[in-house]
């Protein structure tokens, strides 16, 4: 084939089926990255650093790195914050930048209510000189290469803690920002000139997280969660058993359907800094994917109470 339509295949595809968000095994360490409900929660200025390669040993796999900085404000009845994400698969980078707000209604004496929001920018790098095909002859026909493409971005959410249970339900890209539409022309197999149409919308993305808080004593906490992911109609969940131990130290184990298993821990090496790792791996088919690993940090500073059992320590 003279002519590559792998402009095709990757912005048709992913726009209509893939999950166009970034992935991450850490998130219920730092929820904000899939809520903005979740802006202010911590009850500190509390800010985090987030770095995931996932199919690690795989030519242009999934690279992403995310920073966020949030604070309730106003005697803690307002949650202020900043999102930055960096990801990246193959031919494609994403930049994307948002400010979110949220406002915190308390409903009983440990239980507090928060309607989030966040409005960004969302720009897209299509570089298909990275693209390695396997005929030297082959292109890609596209107007995108080494250009700019961006919409407008927004997202919201809702988020209940207690002292013990948590529960978010959030929504990206409700706005349906459309990154490129265009029309090109190109050879099939055959040698014929066909033309075509293509485009890259970014759709909404629903996400439910819950979990509670297992006192057993003092020094060992269980604390279960779950996630729900929904995509156009496809459904993926997380589940999550986590283990506190001595007031220090989370381990857990995950399954992701449809990928595999994975395994994770945080560590408070101070009251206000947390370190974080995630490890991840498909099984079956997945398996030759490879494995995932994340690393994450987390300050917290200002005014912070220190709480064994709060679903501030996730």
């Amino acid at each position: 084939m003279k002519k590559n339509l792998i402009l095709i295949l990757i912005i048709t595809t992913v726009s209509t089926f893939a999950q166009q968000d970034p992935q991450y095994s850490l998130y219920q360490f730092n929820q904000l990255v899939i809520n903005p409900g979740y802006t202010g929660a911590r009850d500190a200025i509390a800010i985090v650093a987030d770095v995931r390669k996932q199919w690690a040993g795989i030519d242009g796999a999934p690279t992403t790195a995310a920073f966020s900085v949030h604070s309730p404000i106003m005697n803690n009845k307002l949650g202020v914050g900043l999102n930055i994400v960096s990801d990246k698969i193959g031919a494609k980078t994403v930049s994307a930048f948002y400010g979110n707000i949220s406002y915190i209604l308390k409903i009983g004496n440990t239980t507090k209510l928060a309607f989030g929001a966040r409005a960004g920018y969302a720009m897209y790098k299509f570089n298909f000189n990275e693209v390695k095909y396997k005929d030297a002859d082959e292109t890609a026909y596209t107007d995108l290469n080494n250009a700019n493409k961006g919409s407008l971005d927004v997202d919201a959410g809702l988020y209940l803690r207690t002292n013990k249970f948590f529960v978010g339900l959030s929504a990206t890209h409700l706005n349906n920002g459309q990154i490129y539409k265009g029309n090109f022309q190109a050879l099939d197999t055959n040698g014929v000139t066909n033309d075509y149409s293509v485009s890259y919308v970014l759709r909404p993305h629903m996400f439910l997280t819950m979990g509670y808080s297992f006192v057993i004593n003092e020094n060992f906490l269980f604390a279960p969660s779950l996630m729900v992911k929904t995509v156009r109609g496809r459904t993926s969940t997380d589940l999550n058993l986590n283990f506190f131990v001595a007031k220090r130290v989370w381990l857990g184990g995950f399954i992701r359907q449809g990928y595999g298993f994975g395994a994770l821990f945080q560590v408070y090496a101070t009251k206000q800094l947390r370190i974080g790792y995630a490890f991840d791996a498909g099984l079956g088919k997945q398996r030759v994917l490879g494995s995932a690993h994340e690393i994450m940090l987390g300050f917290d500073f200002g005014k912070y109470k220190s709480k064994m059992v709060s679903p501030r320590t996730l």
